[in-house]
């Protein structure tokens, strides 16, 4: 069955179009709350969101859909992704659902489910929910005395602070560091700055005055500019850059330089081996990880384990083989030992335990490996599979030859976009940039064609 509504992190698109409105909010309500009303208990979803206008209506149509098909819902308000999975297992709840599209404009939005386990749906139950969402419900909801109540929960939020302050060794506080923080006026807002403080660093914030369009605008994970001059103008020690719902990390050092998610990973993998902490004799990434995050693993003895890119995939992969560690390039950074899903407060304390215990710059403990040369473009497409066509299979094969044994090539659509991602990586700059540049061209023609 092709998928219609999911992508590759739960469904997401242009608020109040299709598939992003009330309508179906409502009805993944209905569906979601089909299929885990199972039991003589009282079930219960936990909701969450981030700081989109838009999700006060997706949230209350949620909430219609949830309630009549018998569920109680506990609304958590604005909280990170990673909270909710931690409070849909500590509250006991059936399902959670964070109301985000992450690192996308305010524009977009999107709602992901998590199972009682915390962990994210698996493509079967995401395949069960689609055939319900188009067929006709009704006869499922709850008889009148069953009908779901719903309330606000207060101080959630500082359940989930509590919850990654443990995460930080107890032989470790970060007295003595000035960190600069921003929040990309996303989930986090609140909740990052305090934990930060409560655990002893002089905090300066930015992207914390959220105000329903402004979420990742020029700021966060995915625009870090703000916050290099932030830790230039305030001399502080190292800056963290969260998305808009959290899940995700990027570093800035004390020079003002950007560090990404394969030297994070890189980093903890590291300092997690040396502790004798690592399990399945290294990590988990995807297809899109550097080349030299997989060279520096190897001399240090340990695997570079490859998965489709999205980080379900990598949790996929860790549970299924013990892995403990695992994330992507863009900052999605796992930790199994603390959490079912990527949460970038938790990985950013790691990252500090590292620096406080070396006493070394951040420049020095978070630059693992020099990375190889790697491009990535996208070409936007309107309709059809560009890469089914045999002009762009062609082109894809002779440049897979020619970089045989020098490098790789990774060429995707994205799952939440109508984008196809063309990256090459190797040794030599001027030879990947040709190639992306030569499949780019190929891609646009045939696009233009059809």
């Amino acid at each position: 069955m092709t998928r219609r509504y999911f992508g590759t992190d739960g469904i997401r698109g242009h608020s109040n179009v299709f598939p992003m409105t009330p309508d179906l909010a409502m009805r993944v309500g209905i569906a979601v709350g089909t299929i885990f009303r199972n039991g003589s208990h009282r079930h219960r979803v936990v909701i969450g969101k981030d700081t989109r206008l838009s999700g006060y209506m997706l949230e209350n149509a949620m909430v219609a859909g949830f309630t009549a098909a018998g569920l109680d819902v506990f609304l958590l308000g604005p909280i990170p992704t990673p909270a909710v999975a931690m409070l849909t297992r500590s509250l006991r709840a059936d399902v959670g659902v964070m109301i985000s599209a992450s690192h996308n404009p305010y524009e977009d939005n999107g709602i992901k489910l998590f199972g009682p386990d915390g962990y994210k749906l698996s493509d079967e139950l995401e395949m069960q929910i689609e055939e319900l969402l188009d067929k006709d419900m009704y006869t499922q909801l709850a008889k009148s005395a069953d009908i779901g109540r719903a309330k606000r929960v207060e101080g959630d939020i500082y359940r989930y602070i509590e919850h990654a302050k443990r995460t930080l060794p107890r032989d470790v506080t970060l007295h003595g560091l000035r960190i600069a923080i921003d929040c990309a006026n996303g989930a986090a807002y609140k909740v990052a700055p305090l934990a930060l403080w409560e655990l002893g660093a002089d905090v300066v914030t930015i992207g914390n005055e959220p105000n329903g369009t402004n979420i990742n605008l020029d700021c966060g994970s995915t625009s870090p500019s703000a916050l290099q001059r932030k830790v230039h103008e305030v001399r502080a020690d190292i800056g963290i850059a969260l998305d808009g719902d959290a899940d995700r990390v990027i570093i800035v050092d004390e020079r003002g330089e950007i560090i990404d998610g394969d030297q994070l990973m890189a980093a903890i993998a590291e300092s997690w081996a040396e502790d004798g902490k690592l399990r399945g004799d290294g990590i988990v990434a995807t297809i899109m990880s550097n080349l030299g995050l997989e060279r520096f693993l190897d001399g240090k003895g340990l695997q570079l384990a490859r998965t489709k890119v999205g980080d379900r995939y990598v949790v996929e992969h860790m549970r299924n083989h013990d892995f403990n560690v695992g994330g992507e390039q863009s900052g999605h950074i796992v930790l199994s030992d603390f959490g079912t899903t990527g949460d970038g407060l938790v990985a950013a304390l790691q990252i500090l335990a590292r620096v406080k215990r070396l006493d070394l710059p951040v420049s020095e403990v978070c630059r693992r490996f020099e990375p190889v040369p790697q491009i990535l473009k996208n070409v936007r497409y309107a309709g059809g599979k560009p890469l089914e066509d045999i002009i762009v299979r062609q082109a894809i094969a002779d440049a897979e030859q020619e970089l045989s044994g020098k490098g790789r090539l990774v060429i995707r659509p994205s799952g939440t976009e109508p984008l196809i991602r063309v990256m090459a990586e190797g040794d030599d700059r001027d030879q990947i940039e040709r190639i992306v540049g030569e499949l780019i061209g190929v891609i646009s023609n045939v696009r233009s064609a059809a």
